[in-house]
């Protein structure tokens, strides 16, 4: 810092605001004293700040799976949010989220001194394991249990599920046949409440549930038994993947989609509009979640041990496409 403050023409305490961002720097000064670090290849030592200040910049990540769509995108839109605020991210991934594996990687990220963690923690287990928390870390679950005494960011399943049951109702179907994902996941667990209120404020029959876990191969196995039965017109499926099963299992047994049944799926992945049909599907706003989760981890960071528990939903947003089509008369 003593050579930089020389090459620049400033004093020692200049280089240290900028280098801290203190507003009470003028512009000309604060650019020649970036230009000075950039001819002195000047890099700071985030070890010695953190001892120094007692916060290291870094935020830990919980996730699992990040093959399926939504932890995956989940966990982008929270890197490019925390990036955005100036923090680093440490992700520990988990190939399923229990108390013990919870533990250790709450424990992992404690040991490195984050300043706080987010949990991406959809499942029924995610969230129990949540029990367990390290004292004197901030926390914040995403899709986690709302009903705990960690602060929570989601998506609105349920809304999205209604919007989706409410378009297929719209187009003249008598009922909405629906293919869920697996019991133990919340956004799941959403959907279906969105769905069946729907169903049951209109009065119309609710039809049984065709279980999923998410994949293609469950969709498609779904899609042959309601290829199979002539009363289904309209189907609801709890993700796109699944979606893309139905689709093909419609396919190979001739049922035209949207002229015989509609489809809608859920999350909005980047293949959906290439489907065949295109499919009308629900789109979580995965940045806005990563956004909301940072902005109240800082929070919580900000205020202390004494920070209220806070909520925080995303709205999603319905994508009409060409899989869903009037009811025949």
């Amino acid at each position: 810092m003593a050579d930089v403050a020389r090459v620049a023409g400033v004093s020692h305490q200049t280089v240290s605001r900028v280098l801290n961002e203190h507003p009470n720097v003028r512009t000309e000064t604060r650019a020649r004293v970036l230009a000075a670090i950039g001819q002195l290849g000047y890099r700071r030592n985030l070890v010695a700040r953190a001892l120094v200040t007692r916060h290291s910049r870094t935020l830990g990540v919980v996730s699992f799976d990040s093959t399926l769509y939504g932890p995956a995108s989940t966990v982008y839109g929270i890197q490019q949010a925390a990036r955005n605020a100036g923090y680093f991210v440490s992700i520990v991934g988990l190939r399923s989220i229990d108390r013990a594996g919870m533990r250790d990687a709450l424990d992992y990220l404690a040991e490195q001194g984050v300043d706080g963690i987010v949990v991406v923690a959809p499942q029924r287990s995610a969230a129990r394991a949540l029990a367990d928390l390290p004292a004197g870390i901030p926390v914040v679950a995403v899709e986690g249990d709302h009903h705990g005494d960690v602060s929570v960011v989601s998506v609105d399943q349920a809304e999205g599920a209604r919007q989706a049951t409410e378009h297929l109702l719209g187009l003249g179907h008598e009922t909405v046949w629906h293919v869920s994902g697996p019991s133990d996941w919340m956004e799941a667990e959403g959907r279906i409440v969105g769905w069946r209120e729907v169903l049951t404020a209109h009065g119309r029959a609710v039809p049984e549930i065709l279980p999923g876990d998410w994949s293609p191969r469950s969709g498609y196995q779904a899609g042959r038994r309601l290829a199979g039965m002539d009363e289904v017109t309209a189907v609801f499926v709890a993700n796109d993947q699944m979606a893309l099963g139905v689709l093909r299992a419609f396919a190979e047994a001739g049922v035209e989609v949207p002229g015989r049944v509609s489809v809608v799926g859920f999350d909005d992945i980047p293949e959906a509009e290439f489907f065949s049909p295109p499919l009308t599907t629900v789109r979580q706003d995965f940045g806005a979640v990563g956004r909301h989760s940072i902005e109240l981890l800082l929070r919580r960071i900000e205020a202390g041990p004494d920070a209220p528990r806070e909520r925080l939903v995303a709205s999603p947003l319905f994508k009409v496409r060409a899989s869903s089509a009037p009811a025949r008369g």
